[in-house]
């Protein structure tokens, strides 16, 4: 019985260690490979159409959808490159920054949201 626990606590041990792992290589990485113009482009649209707080996850999971497909469409506009998916669409690292851009658009989107809400009213009325 003790081996069972014992098996069953390293596996959760791994698990652990696999999370803290992933959050930690995100914070080594940054946001360096995202394209900052692009991204502050579309947090601020999604923030500006936002109408409540709570509606911030689902803002935020259509803004990354928005830019992972825009990384797609650009190049293939601009005719820079023929339309492919990405080549490591179906690795656990794409999947990995997907996560990371999903984050880090409802952390702006957050952030431009309070601005719209507590600091452009005071600008109007100040007027």
């Amino acid at each position: 019985m003790f081996e069972l626990l014992r098996g069953e606590m390293v596996k959760v041990v791994r698990q652990i260690d696999e999370v803290f792992w992933f959050f930690w290589h995100g914070l080594e990485l940054g946001f360096s490979h995202v394209n900052a113009t692009l991204g502050l482009a579309i947090a601020l649209v999604a923030a500006w159409k936002m109408t409540r707080l709570h509606q911030l996850w689902v803002v935020a999971l259509v803004a990354s959808i928005a830019h992972l497909v825009a990384e797609i469409l650009v190049p293939v506009l601009a005719n820079i490159a023929p339309l492919r998916l990405p080549r490591n669409l179906l690795t656990l690292e794409y999947w990995h920054s997907a996560l990371a851009l999903f984050l880090g658009y409802a952390l702006v989107i957050s952030i431009f949201y309070v601005g719209k809400k507590f600091l452009l009213p005071r600008v109007a009325h100040s007027r």
